[in-house]
């Protein structure tokens, strides 16, 4: 059976990669080198493009694999597989070294998950599952995610659980309010007994928060990429799929 979607014909690869078509030959080629492309027993039936779009199909639309293996020419359970090996695959890689003069941005993000064995009832009202995000404030691109918590963790809690503070060390870091305690750069606060911040407090933060802003809005675009609107993946699924995205992301930022 044929598929209605495919990679060699470059009207399918910006709509559902949200990329343009030399950086999505730039992941596919990315893929190829971690051997995405390796063929162990039955070869696969789709190229290594059209896989690869098959896995971010699924991400940016949330479509079940039920709905999104017709549109490949494949089975659902074909689907499944494709979307195991080759998740893993898009996964940003984890930061080396910092850059010298670097600055972090971080902030938590709230992704409705529903395992719940992950995900907790949150200020959202629904079952999610905390997700800390770090960005480099110059280039805006993701430098490191935190393993998913139950969302009614704090941030603060978030930050230093999964260890996405490891990647902020040494690196002076930007956060809201919510993360005292925590040695980052937040926010001046009132003392107890002071009824108003100085004038140079209030030029400072608004500083802050117009730094701050950039994290706010790499997490909307993230966002774009619907399953991290309602995630049916179980277990460790979500934190794949946030890792890729976050792939995704950062070379949309770079085109």
């Amino acid at each position: 059976m044929g598929g209605v979607i495919s990679a060699g014909d470059p009207m399918w690869i910006e709509p559902f990669a949200g990329l343009p078509r030399t950086q999505f030959a730039r992941l596919v080629a990315l893929v190829r080198r971690r051997g995405g492309d390796v063929q162990r027993g039955r070869p696969w039936g789709l190229p290594l493009g059209d896989r690869v779009l098959l896995v971010v199909t699924y991400w940016r639309t949330n479509l079940t694999l039920r709905q999104v293996a017709p549109l490949f020419g494949v089975s659902k359970s074909t689907a499944g597989r494709i979307l195991d090996h080759l998740a893993p695959l898009l996964a940003i890689s984890p930061a080396r070294r910092s850059r010298e003069g670097a600055v972090h941005i971080v902030d938590g993000t709230l992704v409705p998950t529903r395992d719940r064995s992950v995900a907790a009832s949150s200020k959202n009202f629904r079952y999610s599952t905390n997700l800390q995000v770090a960005i480099d404030a110059n280039s805006r691109l993701v430098v490191a995610i935190g393993l998913p918590l139950p969302g009614s963790r704090n941030d603060c809690r978030a930050f230093t659980e999964p260890g996405i503070d490891r990647a902020c060390h040494g690196v002076p870091t930007i956060a809201d309010g919510g993360y005292q305690g925590t040695g980052l750069l937040i926010p001046h606060r009132r003392s107890r007994g002071q009824s108003h911040l100085s004038p140079q407090q209030e030029a400072e933060n608004a500083v802050h928060r117009r730094a701050r802003a950039r994290v706010e809005h790499a997490l909307s675009r993230l966002k774009n990429w619907k399953i991290l609107r309602d995630c049916r993946l179980k277990g460790n699924g979500v934190h794949q799929a946030m890792l890729g995205i976050a792939r995704l992301h950062n070379l949309a930022v770079t085109r």
